[in-house]
């Protein structure tokens, strides 16, 4: 007894006044008994609290609200709620227990009530069986998936109201054995049945128990080791005592109490969980996952082992994108606490291998959590490098998210190497520099040196995350190599100039990677401030060292395309600013002359446009400046090109492709003063008709592209003089001229020959250009009338016999011209592009080329059938398209005769009359939903017109019935079928067709097809569709499993339920098809044996007279 009043003298003083607070608390409940409404006389209220009493008041003055009301209503009113409910169920257990089990039951829709005085007879299996007889008959309301205002926050209030429930019953009930057993069995019991309103409320019913279950645990947990601290420290001073005792018990029943806590967590794991985790809703098993991953991170010491773990890891391959990103939040939440880590080894070891295939996932939201996911791996290096092999491939993906943050993980991996070990990040202190960063950088790069435009996907994939990108001192000191310690390969040196003027676009706010979004970009003020300061940043680095990277890299075509268009990102103003006038000097020299020194595409082109920035964007004297350079330069190809010309008579014509080149691409950016070159060019062409193709396009295309500029000069300008009008036509002329005779002399003699492909590709598109510009449209009623020209027949042909040469080059030789420069102009797509503009301008006869194009329509791969389809488009406008569609049919099946008379091999023959079918199945295809309508005489008049042409050379040519005339049929009323039907057959009336049973034979499988298509609309000419739905509304239909909001399936029990898995979901779906074919499948068969009357009377008709006929279709029609 004499130690007690020491213990109580060593309590502290934080426990004394818990002590005392508690017994404050207990004698004002205890007044608040005994006084009732009275209580709030004790003391007066604050405004304050007086406000938030008003707030809460309903609840305080309306103790006989219903739960369910307070879900459906305002959540602030629960708490109060639950507690009313709690003072009720000490009171009276049964009747409160029944009031919460009937809440329960019309939070799933419905509304049942179990007796007072049965509950403890009532069995759980009765009532669900009543359930969801309630459910069978549509007696169920969905509240959780209303969209009615009032219950929007309907799942959150319930899940709110159990939460509290649990809190509130946590000193008493909540261990009772008795509430929370019985609310369980229903929980679990109603999550196995098959209505799905059923098992979404109840799993989150349930869910949401285990979760408010954790928090109390977990606060147990806690009070359990104070107690088990206060005991330890006791035990040392005493080894007795009324005080061991009472913390004694107080640990026994705290851990009693946590014991029940997790045995009802394991009851409803195993009789909800494992169950509806596969559930066929995938909401249902959404919330399962997103659950597990909170109770595994809040409550590890029941959770965190494989018994659980691996349901997130299967998971990872379920169906729904939507659960199988939960399972990988889950996991990354996980991964993220460090004390979870070792438990996680046999895991991690299991399903590491699905977590990076999920970084290729066909869900972009998945993919980019799963390469985060991947990432914490890393850092707790649970990854071997040797796997991360398919992750790098992602760099080049589409979809820009997944490439971010691959490179995003590339740049922490393997460029800022934050996941290596502690110790081989502290062995160099400059391990985090530019230059380091820059070195890994190349190393990565290294693997796609053959591949520029892989290299730059890479550089803009990691460009956000890796500042050295943005270090410019740093990389133009790497590529002076100024620091003696780093020596770049040459392979180094032009992947680091390529990695410099990637970034540079970047910094400036440009994209260097083609985007799915081709909308032009927009930015607000911020971010043109930031791009301003960096082009600012970019000058000031580039200023001084810009010649000095020029003539290092002079010679080097692979660097100097990149090299020479930084400048065109940099702000030309601060070389004047800063007295640096010199160094800009100093570079348009150096640009001169690297133009003058390379004849690439890239290099030649990335010359111009930085010599033409220079010349516009420059200011004052340097403008000037670069206007007298650029005139230089002018002159000094003029000198080059006639030198060149010489040379090319003495057979030497290396020099004068690459200076024609030159000219080309300065010709594309501005007018070049080539009047003295351009007979000489005229004279080469004439005197040297073996010269190569290649120095004959681009002779062709300086001509083209001279002329051009001379005729805009002439449109611009005020006044006109006729000197120069005549010169115009002179030049225009000769380009005709030679053009023409190129027109004459396709590339047969050169089969085979690359250049001789491109050379014909290039004649055709100059001329379809040529064409377009001098049309007569545009001068028309115009001074200038004179200069509008069009082809004639005969030259328009030709022009159309060597395109079509070009359309069927075959894919292996067009393949093998892709790394040929300037291929993009002249591949198949740009001759058809050419054409199309011919017809769309009117710029040729539309008559004669427009039916040849479409006849080509599906012939020569996907992107040349775009191109038609668009012209198409476009022609449909004009009223005049039924005969271009028939025109076109005809010179499809005009080839297929001529396919015939040259071979009779059926497979050489029959791909062309397929050609002629696949062509009528897409013209055909162009009259769908309101266009079958408006073009309903055009049909009419397409498929007449093709019945006169078949019947012109019967029956050789009545192949064309089947294959182009039949496929526009559908597309007719029934009435115009039964019209072409009579036509046909009256025009065979006097003709033996059994003389040649063989010609005939499309003549009767085109009336056969005539006669299905008239009795499948079951020949009535109006109101077809109306009547056809009319008579399917008046059969049964059969009942489905529809997917969706269904309250119940009738086909699945809960075994069954239990029991779903992806395949079997998918069967599931295969089994409705195949309700929706066998429902359309019945429809003709009611009337199969009426239908196969007509057939048999249609059939004989064809014997009988013209009248006989008549009186025939008459009956038929009246019978129908």
């Amino acid at each position: 007894m004499d130690d007690h009043p020491e213990t109580s003298r060593n309590r502290s003083k934080r426990k004394r006044s818990k002590t005392e607070t508690e017994e404050r608390t207990s004698d004002a409940n205890e007044e608040v008994e005994e006084r009732g409404d009275d209580f709030e006389e004790v003391r007066p209220k604050s405004k304050r609290n007086r406000a938030a009493k008003d707030a809460t008041s309903p609840a305080v003055l309306n103790p006989d609200q219903s739960l369910i009301d307070v879900i459906k209503g305002n959540e602030i009113q629960i708490p109060q709620v639950v507690k009313l409910w709690v003072g009720r169920y000490e009171k009276d257990p049964k009747q409160a227990m029944v009031e919460l089990l009937t809440t329960l039951f019309e939070a799933c829709g419905a509304k049942y009530r179990i007796k007072e005085e049965l509950l403890d007879e009532t069995d759980v299996d009765d009532v669900v069986v009543a359930l969801v007889n309630l459910a069978r008959n549509g007696e169920v309301e969905d509240y959780q998936g209303s969209k009615r205002k009032d219950f929007k926050n309907f799942k959150d209030n319930l899940l709110s109201l159990w939460d509290s429930l649990i809190t509130e019953c946590q000193d008493g009930p909540l261990f009772d054995k008795m509430l929370f057993d019985k609310c369980m069995d229903y929980i679990i019991a109603l999550s196995c049945t098959p209505p799905r309103i059923y098992r979404q409320v109840a799993s989150l019913m349930g869910l949401q128990l285990v979760t408010s279950f954790i928090t109390v645990a977990k606060a147990l947990g806690a009070q359990r080791e104070t107690t088990q601290r206060q005991l330890n420290a006791e035990n040392k001073k005493r080894t007795e005592g009324p005080r061991l005792e009472s913390l004694n018990k107080r640990l026994s029943e705290t851990h009693d109490k946590i014991l029940v806590l997790e045995e009802m967590m394991r009851k409803i794991f195993s009789g909800l969980f494992v169950h509806r985790y596969r559930d066929i809703d995938p909401n249902i098993r959404t919330s399962c996952i997103e659950s597990l991953g909170v109770w595994v991170l809040s409550y590890p010491s029941l959770f965190l082992q494989d018994l659980y773990l691996k349901y997130l890891g299967w998971t990872l391959n379920d169906k729904n994108a939507g659960v199988r990103k939960a399972s990988v939040h889950a996991l990354q939440k996980l991964y993220d606490a460090d004390d979870n880590v070792p438990t996680l080894g046999l895991f991690t070891e299991r399903f590491s291998n699905r977590m990076i295939e999920l970084a290729d996932d066909s869900d972009v939201s998945v993919a980019v959590c799963a390469i985060g996911l991947v990432k914490q791996l890393l850092r707790h290096q649970l990854l071997p490098d040797d796997d991360l092999g398919p992750l790098y491939d992602l760099l080049i993906d589409d979809p820009a998210e997944v490439r971010r943050a691959i490179g995003e993980l590339v740049y922490d991996h393997l460029i800022a190497q934050k996941f290596n070990s502690p110790q081989s990040s502290s062995r160099g202190s400059d391990s985090g520099s530019s230059e380091v960063h820059l070195s890994r950088m190349l190393q990565i790069l290294r693997e796609f040196s053959a591949e520029p435009i892989l290299s730059i996907y890479v550089i803009d994939d990691v460009w956000e995350y890796m500042k050295a990108m943005k270090d410019w001192k740093c990389i133009i000191s790497m590529l002076l190599d100024e620091n003696p310690l780093i020596e770049l390969t040459d392979d180094d040196a032009t992947n680091l100039v390529r990695l410099l003027s990637a970034s540079v676009r970047k910094a400036v706010g440009e994209r260097i990677v083609p985007a799915s979004d081709t909308r032009k970009q927009y930015y607000n003020k911020a971010q043109k401030e930031i791009f301003e300061n960096n082009r600012r940043d970019i000058t000031i680095a580039m200023m001084k060292n810009y010649p000095l990277l020029l003539r290092k890299f002079m010679a080097d075509k692979a660097k100097v395309p990149s090299l020479v268009e930084i400048i065109v990102h940099m702000n030309l103003g601060l070389y004047s600013l800063k007295r640096q006038e010199n160094n800009f000097k100093n570079v348009l020299q150096l640009m001169k002359q690297a133009f003058l020194k390379h004849g690439d595409k890239e290099a030649l082109r990335s010359c111009v446009k930085a010599i033409k920035f220079c010349s516009t964007e420059s200011q004052g004297e340097l403008k000037d400046y670069a206007l007298n350079k650029l005139k230089n330069l002018e002159d000094e190809l003029n000198d080059k090109l006639k030198s060149a010309m010489k040379e090319a008579g003495d057979g030497d014509e290396y020099s004068l492709l690459v200076n024609l080149k030159r000219l080309y691409e300065l010709q594309l950016s501005w007018s070049v003063p080539i009047e003295s070159l351009y007979e000489d060019i005229v004279k080469v062409l004439h005197s040297f008709r073996n010269v190569d193709d290649e120095v004959v396009s681009f002779l062709l295309l300086n001509m083209y592209l001279h002329v051009a500029w001379t005729l805009q000069s002439i449109v611009n300008s005020e006044t006109v003089s006729e000197a120069s009008l005549t010169s115009l036509l002179s030049k225009r002329n000769s380009l005709f001229e030679e053009l023409e005779y190129f027109l004459g002399t396709p590339s047969e003699d050169k089969e085979g020959s690359k250049c001789g492909n491109q050379l014909a590709c290039r004649v055709c598109i100059i001329l379809a250009e040529a064409w377009c510009l001098f049309r007569k449209a545009n001068f028309s009623s115009t001074k200038l009338e004179h200069l509008g020209y069009c082809p004639d027949t005969s030259v328009l042909q030709r022009f159309w016999k060597l395109c079509e040469q070009q359309l069927n080059i075959s894919d292996e030789t067009e393949d093998e011209d892709t790394k040929k420069e300037y291929i993009e102009e002249t591949n198949r797509d740009a001759v058809m592009i050419a054409s199309a503009k011919l017809v769309v301008g009117n710029a040729v006869p539309k008559e004669y080329l427009t039916p040849e194009i479409i006849s080509h329509f599906g012939m020569h791969g996907t992107s040349v059938a775009e191109i038609v389809k668009h012209l198409i488009t476009v022609i449909k406008k004009n009223d005049d398209f039924p005969n271009i569609f028939i025109e076109a049919l005809k010179r499809a099946y005009d080839r297929h005769l001529v396919d015939l008379s040259k071979s009779d091999d059926k497979s050489f023959t029959s791909k062309s009359f397929l050609e002629c079918k696949d062509l009528a199945t897409r013209l055909s295809g162009t009259f769908m939903g309101a266009a079958r309508n408006k073009h309903k005489s055009d049909i009419l008049k397409i498929v007449r017109d093709g019945i006169e042409y078949a019947f012109l050379d019967a029956p050789k040519q009545l192949s064309f019935l089947e294959g182009a005339v039949v496929h526009f049929v559908p597309k007719l009323p029934v009435i115009d079928i039964l019209e072409i039907l009579k036509d046909v057959q009256s025009r065979t009336e006097n003709v033996n067709t059994d003389e040649d049973p063989s010609g005939w034979r499309p003549y009767h499988t085109f009336v056969d097809s005539l006669r299905e298509k008239y009795v499948k609309n079951e020949g009535l000419p109006e109101n077809i569709a109306d009547e056809k739905e009319r008579r399917r509304s008046g059969r049964p239909r059969k009942r489905r499993n529809i997917e969706g909001k269904r309250l119940f399936d009738e086909e699945s029990s809960s075994e069954e339920e239990d029991s779903i898995s992806g395949s079997d979901r998918e069967d599931a779906h295969d089994e409705e098809e195949k309700q929706d074919e066998e429902e359309e499948e019945e429809a003709p068969l009611i009337h199969s044996i009426r239908s196969s009357s007509k057939l048999r009377s249609l059939k004989l008709s064809r014997d009988e007279n013209k009248g006989q006929r008549k009186g025939v279709s008459a009956s038929r029609t009246s019978g129908a």
